[in-house]
């Protein structure tokens, strides 16, 4: 009997009524898994059944009897989370996964960072982040079933300390905008700094900040299509999503025999084979 093929990712993230990605934590992983061309498959959780899920996640990691690999950054638990199967290796947060992934698979090589890397990321956090707030967060609730609606209500709304649709008041929302207009755009531009070599942030060939500025627009544009298309009117940012745009292809791997495995090209969930490539452009899906 022929042996079933394994990839050697299991990636959770988290799910949505479009059954896409939405988390730009996990599309900067998923970004790196397809621009390896690492094998993996997707478990997607329900923003309640996160912590459950990877808490029980410890008795199945032998090597590791501690449990999930915690990054730095991770207070809870948390997307995106990674089973290595051939380590039988558990771990969490978006850096220390990067690190693991490019220690593991070093060819080809993403550099994890850079003094301009560092730069961009550190400012499109505070700017860019701003705007994600008043505009993409509120409206993640659209893309949520019933059941993490109210989950995703309870959480955000004791943080903000007042209703989502607060942020969503058209006049405040602009205000927003306007007050990052100015910051956007000197980030969009740092993003161009190498654009002589090439179209990633460092010339020719993607970084891992190229994957965290692609990852959070790809994130926006499945939230809301209007936030997307405002970002990228900014220098810088639709070019790096573009050159981004082949990694960006969902790669999971079908339980197929070995010596039979091929992925399943997807976009948004879309079979390659389906898509009218019109409709996507030089730096859409």
């Amino acid at each position: 009997m022929a042996a079933k093929f394994e990839p050697d990712i299991v990636l959770y993230d988290l799910a949505c009524t479009k059954n896409v990605c939405f988390s730009p934590t996990v599309w900067r992983i998923r970004l790196m898994l397809n621009y390896k061309q690492i094998p993996y498959r997707t478990v997607f959780l329900e923003f309640p059944d996160i912590e459950p899920t990877l808490k029980g996640l410890k008795s199945f990691n032998l090597k590791t009897p501690s449990g999930l690999v915690l990054g730095g950054s991770a207070s809870k638990y948390t997307v995106p989370a990674i089973h290595h199967v051939p380590t039988n290796t558990y771990m969490m947060d978006s850096t220390p996964i990067a690190q693991f992934l490019e220690s593991t698979y070093p060819d080809p090589p993403v550099p994890l960072t850079s003094e301009l890397g560092r730069e961009i990321e550190s400012k499109a956090r505070a700017v860019v982040g701003m705007a994600f707030q008043t505009s993409v967060m509120p409206r993640e609730m659209g893309i949520l079933s019933p059941r993490a609606q109210g989950y995703f209500r309870r959480t955000r709304e004791a943080a903000l300390g007042h209703p989502l649709e607060d942020l969503l008041d058209p006049e405040k929302e602009e205000k927003a905008w306007i007050a990052v207009g100015d910051r956007m755009r000197a980030v969009g531009e740092l993003m161009l700094t190498n654009k002589v070599e090439g179209p990633f942030v460092l010339g020719a060939r993607p970084s891992y900040t190229d994957f965290f500025i692609a990852g959070s627009l790809q994130s926006a544009r499945m939230v809301h299509e209007e936030v997307f298309q405002r970002i990228t009117k900014y220098p810088g940012y639709g070019e790096v999503y573009g050159a981004c745009l082949p990694y960006m292809e969902k790669k999971d791997w079908a339980g197929r025999t070995a010596g039979q495995a091929t992925p399943l090209d997807l976009v948004d969930g879309i079979r390659i084979s389906q898509i009218h490539w019109r409709e996507y452009g030089d730096t859409s899906e």
